[in-house]
């Protein structure tokens, strides 16, 4: 049966050894609030505790390791921050010193001469002789025989404040040993039968028990694999039951006709054959139209694969079925070029386009709400302004989401309050997403994939130059420029040091005036201290040809397209990620000219710094970018987004286990499928565990 509620989900305090203020700490610094959280509090190493070693023995190249020896004296030496306490301990193979900077009142309590004493710590070569500085000690013939059972001593994370409050690894450790010790019945299962046996898992109490009290390490990748599985299945489950959820429930517009605006666009208008990926795509997105489900999906698509267009010729299968569709950006700048882009649509076709944003004018404003509200306007294109309440559509039956990571959740909310039946949704994001990733923030949605890039795209070549290379990469420069092509020069900005980063755009934009000069070169400058209004004109000069060289910051990371621009010069690109330094690069190469991206660095690179170079050197592919970046990092800021760190895993790591979470979900959906209400009893402790962690557990229906 499941633990009863007064164990698990008693207070951490009421542990013996914890109490209130110690108990306050592990909440607010540890995140450790009940029993439950603490038997979740994972080691995230081990050292080896199975040997003791004589003093003889010890090298320059040890670790952490355990020596016993008789208390041959003890000292206080120094005074004021540099007093510390020495202790001589000695075997029948040597001699070598034990050091306390810090808890020295508490150590001259426990130490004894004549004694023996068990010393772990790690060993540092002093002059001729090894010591150990803050050891952990112990009096061997009072040794906890507990802990002297355990041959790989855990390591768990702490902090300063936790520390000080005597709650570092070893603290920790001995609250998990009282902890264990009231666990005196097995810690229930919560799997079912038939996936532990699938799986070849071990039972949830020994992975508990081996986590926290290994005999060997080859026990701990056991133990490792089954709480990691037991998470992600958890997690998956939770995803695809809501997943079903939607398509049981939220009933959607039938667009049951592709009419004549789709057909003229595609067999007159198009400029260009899709390829076999956009076609995929388009087909997809269909059927999820005309099945009378709401469509809930994502598209996932290389910077220039296309995204747009599906975007484009989807909301148009919306207006032959008479609703009309909106797209929603994160700039302005975005916004106004989807205006330009499918305002073509109102020539050829009669389809009428409306583009709404912070700047637009009262009078626009006025007659966009009344186009909207009579159905006269077919598509508005915007940005969050589209989201106020006084914005009424009268059948509103598709949103597209541009760029979805930079709309929050209350936000996309709003859209659906726009229509008595919530419009389909196509969430379009131009950050390849590893699977691993794909399967996890965006685990409720149908995912479609366009991986395949326009016939006639030259491959971007990309170069990493350091400081010193300064005057060839202006050399190849001004040889872009003769060429009749233009240059994009982008500086970092980071809002934590916003000042400053605007006063390096600024002396740059003074050297770049002097090595490129008027008349001869023409020179624009964009970034987000400007007026709105200020930077569409720059951006529309830049797009006219009327500028050599548009000095930018990462305000132009997405979604600007300016085919002559055929050159990009990134500077102290150590400072960006791997998503953005690909967003940025993404900007150029969209006419059929060969173009560049250049990554300027300082001398002195750290280790990441120099692979995230060479990842962009060596492929223009988003998706293995992603992955290299998915390593380095980890998931937390893949997309640079608050939405990537919502998921707070105790174990699973999404950057290495992707076969447990490929399996987790497959475990997951067979259970949805074979009993959808875990009804059945082998069913039954999972359906009481979920129950009990309901209030805890994340709103997965956010993800949207």
């Amino acid at each position: 049966m499941p633990y009863p509620k007064h164990i698990l989900n008693t207070e951490i305090e009421y542990l013996k050894g914890v109490g209130p203020a110690r108990g306050a700490v592990l909440k607010k610094y540890l995140e450790i609030f009940t029993f439950s959280d603490l038997l979740n509090y994972f080691p995230f190493r081990y050292v080896d505790r199975s040997r003791i070693y004589q003093i003889s023995e010890i090298d320059s190249d040890a670790a952490y390791i355990q020596v016993k020896g008789v208390v041959t004296s003890i000292a206080e030496v120094g005074s004021g921050k540099g007093k510390r306490l020495i202790a001589r301990i000695k075997d029948n193979s040597g001699s070598m010193e034990l050091v306390w900077f810090k808890g020295q009142k508490w150590i001259k309590k426990i130490l004894q001469v004549g004694y023996e004493f068990l010393a772990f710590g790690k060993p540092t070569r002093f002059k001729s002789s090894y010591n150990m500085v803050h050891p952990e000690i112990e009096l061997f013939a009072e040794r906890d025989e507990r802990k002297a059972q355990v041959k790989f001593q855990p390591v768990y994370s702490s902090s300063e404040k936790a520390v000080a409050k005597g709650l570092d690894s070893k603290g920790i450790f001995k609250l998990q040993i009282e902890l264990h010790s009231k666990l005196s019945e097995k810690i229930p299962e919560i799997l079912p039968a038939a996936l532990i046996h699938q799986f070849k898992l071990i039972s949830r109490d020994e992975a508990y028990r081996i986590i926290h009290f290994p005999a060997d390490l080859a026990e701990v990748e056991k133990a490792r694999n089954r709480l990691k599985f037991e998470e992600l299945f958890i997690l998956q489950y939770e995803l695809l039951k809501y997943k079903q959820h939607r398509k049981n429930y939220y009933k959607g517009h039938v667009f049951s006709t592709v009419g004549d605006h789709f057909n003229k666009f595609y067999q007159d208008v198009l400029p260009f054959e899709l390829t076999n990926a956009q076609k995929k795509v388009i087909k997809e997105i269909r059927l999820d139209m005309k099945s009378g489900k709401q469509m809930n999906r994502l598209l996932q698509g290389d910077v220039g694969s296309g995204k747009t267009i599906v975007a484009l010729m989807s909301m148009l299968i919306a207006i032959d079925n008479g609703f009309q569709a909106l797209i929603i950006a994160p700039t302005e700048i975005l916004a106004n070029q989807h205006f330009q882009n499918i305002g073509i649509l109102k020539t050829h076709l009669g389809v009428n386009v409306g583009l709404l944003t912070g700047s637009s004018k009262t009078a626009v404003r006025k007659q966009i709400d009344e186009d909207l509200r009579s159905g006269e306007l077919h598509i508005l294109i915007g940005t969050h302004a589209l989201l106020e309440e006084k914005v009424v559509f009268k059948n509103l039956g598709l949103a597209v989401i541009d760029e979805q990571h930079r709309f929050g959740v209350a936000q996309r909310a709003r859209l659906w309050a726009k229509s008595a039946t919530p419009p389909h949704v196509l969430v379009m994001t131009a950050t390849p997403i590893p699977r691993t990733l794909a399967m996890t923030f965006y685990g409720d949605l149908d995912v479609s994939v366009i991986d395949e890039m326009p016939p006639g795209r030259k491959e971007i070549i990309t170069r990493h130059y350091f400081e010193k290379s300064r005057l060839a990469v202006q050399g190849s420069i001004k040889k872009i420029i003769k060429q009749g092509m233009q240059v994009y020069i982008v500086y970092p900005l980071i809002q934590e040091s916003e000042k400053l980063d605007y006063q390096n755009l600024m002396d740059g934009y003074d050297i770049i005036s002097r090595d490129f000069p008027r008349p001869e070169y023409q020179l624009g400058i964009v970034h987000g201290k400007m007026k709105s209004e200020d930077k569409e004109l720059e951006m529309a000069r830049f797009k006219k040809g009327e500028l050599h060289i548009l000095v930018s910051t990462t305000v132009i990371e997405v979604g600007v397209d300016v085919p002559n621009a055929t050159a990009m010069v990134i500077e102290s690109a150590e400072r960006f990620g791997l998503s953005q330094l690909h967003q940025l690069r993404g900007r150029v190469g969209r006419g059929g000219n060969q173009s560049y991206c250049i990554l300027m660095t300082g001398n002195k690179l750290t280790h990441e710094a120099r692979t995230r170079m060479e990842t962009m050197v060596s492929t223009n592919d988003g998706f293995k970018i992603a992955e290299v970046d998915l390593n380095l990092r980890g998931p937390g800021d893949l997309a640079g987004t608050q939405q990537s760190g919502l998921i707070n895993f105790r174990i699973a790591n999404l950057a290495t286990d992707h076969s447990i979470l490929k399996a987790a979900r497959l475990a997951a959906s067979y259970l949805i499928d074979s009993d959808p209400e875990l009804g059945k009893e082998e069913n039954k402790n999972l359906r009481i565990f979920l129950s009990d962690q309901a209030k805890n557990q994340f709103d997965w229906s956010s993800i949207s």
